[in-house]
Parts: C-alpha cells; structure tokens; sequence
C-alpha cells in the first residue's frame, strides 16, 4: 500500500491513537537511541522535526535544551502540549505546526533530530533538508526505520514492515552527507522490540545515523 504522508493522513492516523487504535504512539517512552547519542552533547538549541506526542522533545527539554518541536499534525500537538505540561520543562518547548516539506526555520540549530518523521516527500530529500538547518558545529541525529528488501518475519502479523518509501538504510542516508562537511559518528543497524496490542511483542528494524556538522 502507498501511503501519501500528507497532512490528511498524520491527523487521521493521531486520531486513530487517541480512540486507542493500534496505530497509537502517544504514550510511547523516548526511543532508546536518544539518550545514548545525546547524552554526551552540551545542551543548546534543537529541534525535533516530526516530534509527533512529544516524547523525545520533553526528553531533551527536561535535560536543558530549549526545543522547537515541529509536526504537520495538530492532533499530535495537542497530545504533545499535554504531555508536556506535566513534564516540568514546558518553558524550554516550542511547538510549531508546519509541513515539513516546505517549512524553512529561521534559524540553525545545535541538534537537529528527526525520529521515525514521513513527510509527504522522499524520505532521503527529507533527510537532506533537515541537515541544512543543523549549525556548524551542530548534530544531526536520525532514527527511521530500516528498509529491508526481504519482508519475511516482518509481516503477517509477526512484526512492523513499513512501506519501502518510508524507509532508508545507514548506507543510504551517510552516502548524502559530504564528507568534507560532515564527520559521521554513528551509522547502525538495530533490532528492538515493543510491546503491541494484547501484549504481543512488535519487532522494530531501525537506522541510526549521529553526525556532526564540520
């Protein structure tokens, strides 16, 4: 199935989350990568493009960065908002609507993070443009899902196979970034597993690519 990722979709699919379909996210912790890439980096300014409830946001705001929060879904705001006021570090946060596709900040960033975000453009386009907003000197941290061309023990049931255009590979996103312009630091691979509906566990394929702007 090919999905559109356009703002349509986002409001539906947060929608569906908040009726407590399977397709939820909301209550999710920050994925796990977020701490082990971040956790050495000084706190700055940073933003999250496709931030969806918030939790990576909150995360990086409740240890000193200030934070612009960006997604095209106001369903997703909302729940994030929430989320936040009981976080403690809600004046560190700033939450913006916006198409990622044709939003430009005004500014550069320290870190620019993008966790499992699908515009409604080529997964690989979008990476690019995120990595210009990122400041010299600046991180940029991407965690997506991981294509794989066989889908055997993803489907049916047994796992999450996300569409072909929704994904990348850390040799696809490392091979747009110059390297006279960046120093890789992380490109992996990783297998995890959440907790699914009736308890089931949820295999998740990721990429992970950390690197710093020269």
């Amino acid at each position: 199935m090919t999905h559109g990722f356009d703002k349509d979709y986002w409001e539906r699919h947060w929608r569906q989350g908040r009726a407590g379909g399977s397709g939820s996210m909301a209550g999710n912790p920050p994925n796990p990568y977020l701490a082990r890439e971040t956790g050495g980096l000084a706190p700055g300014t940073a933003l999250d493009a496709g931030c969806g409830s918030g939790a990576e946001a909150i995360w990086l705001a409740s240890h000193g960065w200030h934070v612009t929060a960006a997604d095209i879904s106001s369903e997703a705001l909302a729940r994030a908002a929430g989320r936040a006021a009981t976080s403690g570090a809600g004046e560190r946060l700033r939450w913006v609507e916006a198409d990622l596709g044709a939003w430009t900040p005004d500014v550069r960033f320290d870190l620019v993070m993008t966790h499992y975000a699908h515009p409604a453009m080529p997964q690989l386009e979008f990476y690019d443009r995120v990595a210009a907003w990122v400041a010299p000197g600046g991180t940029l941290l991407i965690v997506g899902h991981l294509h794989t061309p066989d889908p055997a023990g993803h489907g049916h049931g047994n796992g999450h196979h996300p569409p072909a255009e929704a994904s990348a590979t850390p040799a696809a996103i490392t091979a747009r970034l110059d390297s006279t312009e960046w120093e890789i630091v992380t490109a992996e691979e990783h297998l995890r597993t959440l907790t699914g509906p009736e308890g089931r566990p949820v295999p998740l394929r990721d990429v992970v690519v950390r690197a710093t702007r020269r």
